[in-house]
């Protein structure tokens, strides 16, 4: 068994405007989160992770970092996230932040300057290009938000990268003086106490200097469970404009920086291409990163087949490296909309399944109430990745709507003022208050699992199961889970594991699980009828 406090940790998710807002203007704050940290703490998660709360202009609300050492002053001082970490600390939660490592805003100063001229100190430190002859952008390189990845400068008379908004340029990190400038805003947070970041889009941190067209995809390799079906982006393998091997020198300095401090974790955020494999490249032999931030189970299907074969693909691939598994966050939308899980027992089962698989684990806020997708309007949507392509997609503000904290209070409790994205009014019924079913059992099962070793680092092996069912072992656990429409009988091996929400009958109703603690080598044959 590992001694790190990473491997099988589960990792609590806060999307800062929409958590708690402690002055009334709407949009969630660092001390909404600080006075909330007794409820975090509640649910007997490991760790807090906290996306963007960096001065931006908020054009992706805090992806596009115009200072990545302040606050914005919506989120509050730097005081106040000191504060917020002594506290979280005092309660035993370890504290990640997001860093933005591939981009910045375009109102960064270090884009301002290089914007400015094709001559000075940072004027290679974005992707710069001239235009083929005709004018048009240098290659066929997409954007993720729609259209193409180049927009034109009329200073430079010249295109630079954009991965995703226009206004999100690309850092060139060929240029050694930008990768120094990057880790050494690393070593600026560590300083202040944080135990670890979350590396967003981390595989699009280098492009191809040659510049060369991606090539196209065939249709049957697209996956579009990630991107929306309107987005031309599915259509090219993106092999020259992100995912490229030079990254892995640049997670290697990563790595030496954070292993200047005690006791720190780092997750990568590897979004498009083979993640499976990029996964394993990203943390192979403990000099890069320390696990990879998975997106197989944020697709749209939570059938059986489905999360075993893309579970197994990743375990099997990772080699030496470890995985963070989420079923839910901040881009896509709530797990229960999305696998159709209409009873609080279905949501609690894939819960339970999350927190059993070998890695560590994100829990995204609101999942444990077991909120659905809320229906945000048209004249009321902000995300600016969904305004382009609705109606067919909606963008991600139905999973960003404000945490319900109390049921019978204006805007749910979370802020005195007009809320930023509306409150979704189903959403009162699981407000914090109401103690729904989901909540209630992920504090007991997160207590009940404190307590079995095996969870944190015991391998995973599967156990034959009829269709609509899940089943492994994590050393002396069995897991069975049924995501079917019809119950399952199932002989239950060992002994009753004593787990919040295991069934003891060898009957599972679709929804349920039986986790049972072995006492024998030998494993019952699993029959294929039901």
């Amino acid at each position: 068994m590992t001694s790190r406090w990473d491997r099988g940790a589960v990792i609590y998710q806060i999307y800062p405007r929409s958590f708690c807002d402690s002055n009334g203007d709407g949009i969630g704050d660092l001390p909404g989160i600080t006075s909330k940290l007794d409820y975090v703490a509640s649910l007997g998660v490991d760790a807090i992770w906290i996306s963007p709360f960096f001065r931006s202009p908020m054009k992706d609300f805090g992806y596009d970092v115009a200072d990545p050492r302040d606050v914005d002053p919506i989120f509050g001082t730097l005081d106040d996230f000191d504060a917020l970490v002594a506290r979280a600390h005092e309660l035993g939660l370890r504290v990640v932040i997001d860093q933005v490592l591939s981009h910045s805003s375009d109102e960064h100063p270090w884009f301002v300057e290089s914007r400015r001229s094709r001559e000075g100190p940072k004027s290679n430190w974005y992707v710069w290009a001239d235009p083929r002859e005709d004018g048009t952008p240098p290659n066929n390189w997409l954007s993720v938000f729609g259209g193409s990845a180049w927009q034109w400068e009329p200073r430079r008379a010249q295109y630079y990268l954009h991965n995703f908004l226009a206004a999100q340029p690309d850092y060139n990190l060929h240029d050694e003086a930008v990768a120094s400038a990057l880790l050494d805003d690393l070593r600026f947070w560590l300083d202040r106490g944080v135990d670890g970041f979350r590396f967003d889009a981390i595989n699009f941190a280098f492009h191809d200097p040659l510049l060369r067209d991606n090539p196209p995809l065939p249709p049957e390799r697209r996956r579009t469970d990630l991107t929306p079906l309107a987005n031309p982006y599915s259509f090219q393998e993106h092999v020259y404009g992100a995912n490229r091997p030079e990254v892995l020198g640049f997670l290697e300095s990563i790595r030496a920086v954070l292993d200047e401090y005690d006791d720190v974790t780092s997750i990568g955020e590897i979004g498009g291409g083979d993640g499976v494999m990029l996964a394993r490249e990203y943390t192979r032999a403990g000099r890069r990163l320390h696990m990879a931030y998975n997106f197989e189970l944020l697709g749209p299907h939570g059938d059986a087949a489905t999360i075993r074969a893309r579970v197994q693909a990743q375990l099997e691939k990772i080699d030496d490296g470890w995985v963070c598994w989420s079923i839910g966050n901040h881009d896509v939308p709530r797990f229960r909309t999305r696998w159709r899980a209409e009873s609080d027992a279905e949501v609690c089962a894939y819960l339970a399944l999350s927190f059993c698989l070998r890695g560590a684990v994100c829990l995204y806020q609101g999942d444990e109430l077991g909120l659905e997708e809320a229906d945000v309007p048209y004249e009321r949507i902000q995300d600016p990745y969904g305004l382009p392509f609705w109606p067919e997609f909606k963008g991600r503000d139905g999973c960003r709507t404000p945490m319900p904290w109390r049921a019978n209070a204006p805007s749910a409790g979370f802020t005195t003022g007009s809320p930023w994205l509306p409150i979704f009014e189903p959403h009162r019924a699981r407000a914090v208050d109401v103690e729904p079913a989901p909540l209630d059992f992920v504090k007991r099962f997160l207590a009940w699992r404190r307590a079995r070793p095996e969870l944190l680092d015991a391998p995973l092996e599967w156990v034959d199961a009829p269709d609509g069912v899940v089943v492994f072992t994590r050393g002396a656990l069995w897991c069975a889970f049924n995501l079917g429409e019809v119950r399952v009988k199932l002989p239950l091996p060992g002994e009753d594991a004593r787990a919040p929400g295991s069934a003891s009958s060898d009957v599972l109703a679709p929804g349920a699980f039986a986790l049972r603690s072995l006492t024998r080598a030998a494993l019952p044959t699993m029959p294929r009828d039901r």
